[in-house]
């Protein structure tokens, strides 16, 4: 834990309950987090993208930037290099807060991923928001890059979805402050790195109760699923967490790595895991079916 989030927890300036983890009575099957968007499907954090992830039946990821005259927008890296197809050198350098949203809004987002996405753009969280408006089926994890967490909450007070996001970070700080300018809303926190690290993570956790932690992401490796055990961090340590983590209430997420077969899936959900992150989020969703099928859970 960092330093404000241990001196906020000792001032008692921080308080804050937990959301339900899960999704409404369907359940399991509609926790699927679609990375950037839709994963592999699509451009990343377009609307058409976000709607295409809300389509079959996932939970988008937007990030999130604010432009130079301070509009928050879905954006995910620091410059424009790798998702503006032609971009001129100078254009290259620079990144979302350089430029208006008039200039961003120019920009071609989709044709670096395909000729049938050109012509996608740049959307405002205004325009996301929108199309989450009076659909309280559509939710929506964010991981906030460089925005001013209240300007945000504001805005989604503004079209009345501030329930249906899921602040995602990996800096607990960032997560007691988000809950604690909006309490309705959920968080998720996530982790990777080695066992030893999770586990000293987890420790620092325990000593505050996991306080304003709806959701717990761990990144998994997938190795040989003929393996007897084919995960990194160990099979052993994720059941662990996974039993912790339903004792508390506590959604068991993990981004696997490594490998897109279905039985890498079924396998993290009989260690416990209830939810995952995915770049593959159409395999994913049928995984996560079959499995449930399969057990007559579904």
């Amino acid at each position: 834990m960092g330093a404000l989030g241990m001196a906020l927890l000792a001032a008692g300036v921080i308080g804050c309950g937990r959301q339900p983890g899960g999704v409404g009575d369907a359940g399991f099957a509609l926790i699927i987090q679609s990375h950037r968007g839709a994963g592999n499907l699509a451009p990343e954090n377009t609307l058409p993208t976000f709607e295409l992830a809300w389509e079959i039946g996932t939970v988008p990821e937007a990030d999130i930037r604010v432009a130079r005259d301070g509009v928050p927008v879905a954006f995910h890296d620091s410059h424009f290099g790798r998702l503006v197809k032609g971009a001129s050198p100078d254009l290259k350098k620079k990144g979302v807060a350089d430029l208006t949203w008039l200039e961003l809004s120019a920009l071609d987002v989709g044709a670096w991923k395909g000729d049938e996405f050109v012509g996608q753009r740049v959307p405002r969280m205004t325009e996301v928001f929108a199309a989450m408006r009076g659909r309280p089926s559509r939710l929506l994890y964010m991981d906030i890059k460089k925005v001013p967490l209240d300007q945000l909450v504001a805005l989604a007070r503004e079209y009345g979805v501030e329930g249906q996001l899921i602040q995602a970070s990996t800096k607990y700080d960032e997560v007691r402050a988000w809950k604690s300018l909006s309490p309705t809303s959920r968080t998720l926190l996530w982790m990777g790195g080695s066992e030893a690290h999770l586990g000293q993570r987890l420790a620092e956790l325990r000593a505050v109760d996991f306080a304003c932690v709806d959701q717990l992401q761990i990144h998994v490796k997938v190795g040989d699923l003929k393996a007897e055990d084919p995960f990194t961090p160990s099979s052993a340590f994720l059941q662990s967490v996974g039993k912790e983590l339903a004792a508390r209430k506590i959604l068991f997420q993990t981004l696997p790595s490594g490998s897109s077969d279905p039985m890498a899936y079924h396998r993290l959900m009989d260690l416990g895991v209830n939810s995952f992150a995915t770049d593959d989020p159409k395999i994913a969703v049928e995984a996560v079916r079959a499995y449930l099928r399969e057990r007559g859970r579904e």
